[in-house]
């Protein structure tokens, strides 16, 4: 099987994008990363005005990422980093994407808008929102759903040991976390953030319920493994220990 190329853009020092996007992607992908530069000042969240103008500058910066992958030949590019966007509503982030489709000659988009096609394509009109972030971004992401026309019917907010941290909470936290909120035992879960290690806790959280779980790295690695395989793949209760559907439909 022809191994299609994607093109990843991530934040300098995300930890999970990476592992669980070549889990996900498997045999099928083939996948080239470029970081976005560093910024100097500080990069803890807790320092609002200093990590908000951060996050900024990743949403200035991504016209011309395009060009760090050069001659590279592409199936398709994502921006695998969910906070900036959320500082934009979503229609801005839609029409982004398609304007950076164009420029760069192959389908291109951000971690939020695969997310929103994904919920799309699987029929979700109500999420329990689950957040890493502080909580003036969490308002944000809040306001970024509500905006694309979901209802966000409960947000969850988690931390790890040490503060709000997508990078450091650890999977055992964020299910901890989880459990302790009791959700509806047929819930859609969202869990944002492409730098919160999500794949361990999907067993774990719908074992024994009908609850759909998507994450940013899920939803990112669907939209570009669609594009790569030329059709959509599959999104299922547990889109990672779901076997091959039938006529070549292939699980995310």
């Amino acid at each position: 099987m022809s191994r299609g190329k994607v093109g990843v853009i991530v934040a300098p020092a995300n930890p999970s994008a990476e592992p669980e996007l070549t889990r996900l992607f498997g045999s099928r992908a083939d996948m080239h990363v470029t970081r976005f530069p560093v910024r100097s000042g500080p990069a803890r969240a807790e320092h609002l005005e200093s990590y908000a103008e951060r996050l900024e500058g990743y949403n200035e910066a991504l016209p011309g990422m395009l060009r760090a992958f050069d001659g590279l030949p592409l199936s398709a590019m994502v921006m695998a980093c969910s906070e900036p966007r959320y500082l934009l509503g979503p229609d801005e982030d839609r029409d982004q994407c398609a304007e950076l489709t164009a420029a760069a000659g192959v389908p291109f988009t951000t971690a939020t808008q695969a997310t929103r096609e994904a919920m799309e394509h699987v029929g979700v009109k109500d999420i329990v929102l689950v957040s890493p972030y502080q909580p003036w971004l969490t308002e944000l992401a809040e306001r970024f759903w509500k905006s694309a026309g979901l209802n966000v019917t409960q947000v969850v907010q988690v931390s790890a040991k040490g503060g709000y941290s997508s990078y450091a909470l650890t999977p055992a936290e964020l299910i901890r976390q989880v459990k302790l909120a009791e959700l509806p035992m047929d819930a859609a879960l969202l869990f944002t953030g492409t730098g919160m290690a999500t794949l361990p806790v999907l067993g774990p959280l719908s074992t024994g319920t009908d609850r759909l779980l998507l994450t940013s790295n899920l939803c990112t690695a669907w939209w570009a493994l669609s594009r790569t395989v030329g059709e959509h793949v599959t999104l299922g209760q547990v889109p990672h220990r779901r076997p091959m559907a039938a006529q070549g439909r292939r699980p995310a």
